[in-house]
């Protein structure tokens, strides 16, 4: 699988890496609401070179629906602010037996859902506002808990809310999302949710995409390079039955990599 992905993310034609190593001051940090400062020195950007891209594995298990076996899966991805795209391939066994590869992109502006059994056979793919929508705060997610410094530019703002949480929005092509961000007392994200995502009624599979409030509960952090990032936690999606877990996934270690050239 990780063979697949790195050949598919070279053939993508992203944007190289940039030749600028601009470093994360004080300065960048002082107009900032008090809990977005605290939660970004817990991220210990200060002092480092902006981020642009990174590269992640991750494990764990899903399932589609409330009372559905948990499946283990297997999941790549690359982020980049270059052209903002984020390029995410998760993998899984139906029934224990038939595999099935599913790619979630957003890029140019576009969110895309595709699922094939045996990477080969199509039995979903999805598109439209929707899913532009929710890739790009899938993004903001993603950068949130691995990378802030991949969204400290004009592109976004940073609200605080109260002491323990602040709201961060993210503008791209004219699209802007937004979630809100609960940190503990020295910084650290307990959880990251929003309105910003839709999702398939799972007690009614064949009703429209309906817009629901979706969170990332963090459950444990890990240091890579000198620096906290997600270790474990789940997905949820909020629903007027109830709250819906669906995927509970762990950072596989050793494959984290920041500022990684797709060409390589």
């Amino acid at each position: 699988m990780r063979e697949r992905f790195l050949t598919e993310l070279r053939a993508a034609g992203l944007p190289r890496g940039p030749a600028d190593h601009e470093r994360v001051t004080e300065g960048d940090l002082a107009p900032l609401p008090e809990p977005v400062r605290r939660y970004l020195r817990f991220m210990r950007v200060v002092g480092r070179p902006r981020d642009w891209s990174f590269l992640v594995a991750m494990s764990g298990r899903f399932r589609l629906a409330p009372g559905r076996p948990w499946m283990p899966c297997r999941a790549w991805q690359y982020d980049t602010r270059l052209g903002l795209t984020r390029l995410f391939q998760i993998r899984m066994r139906f029934w224990k037996l038939v595999p099935v590869v599913a790619r979630d992109t957003y890029r140019d502006g576009r969110g895309r859902m595709q699922a094939k059994l045996l990477d080969r056979v199509t039995v979903e793919d999805a598109c439209g506002p929707e899913l532009d929508r929710g890739e790009l705060v899938t993004y903001l997610n993603d950068a949130v808990l691995f990378a802030p410094s991949m969204i400290l530019g004009p592109e976004t703002s940073w609200t605080g809310s109260d002491e323990h949480s602040f709201d961060v929005a993210l503008t791209d092509r004219g699209l802007t999302v937004k979630a809100r961000v609960t940190v503990d007392g020295d910084g650290g994200p307990l959880d990251f949710t929003t309105t910003d995502r839709f999702v398939r009624d799972p007690h009614d599979p064949k009703h429209p995409l309906i817009r629901a409030r979706w969170s990332t509960p963090i459950r444990s952090w890990q240091v890579v390079d000198d620096r906290p990032v997600f270790g474990a936690g789940q997905a949820l999606w909020h629903l007027d039955q109830g709250d819906f877990a669906y995927a509970d996934l762990s950072l596989v270690p050793g494959t984290l990599a920041f500022n990684v050239d797709p060409g390589a």
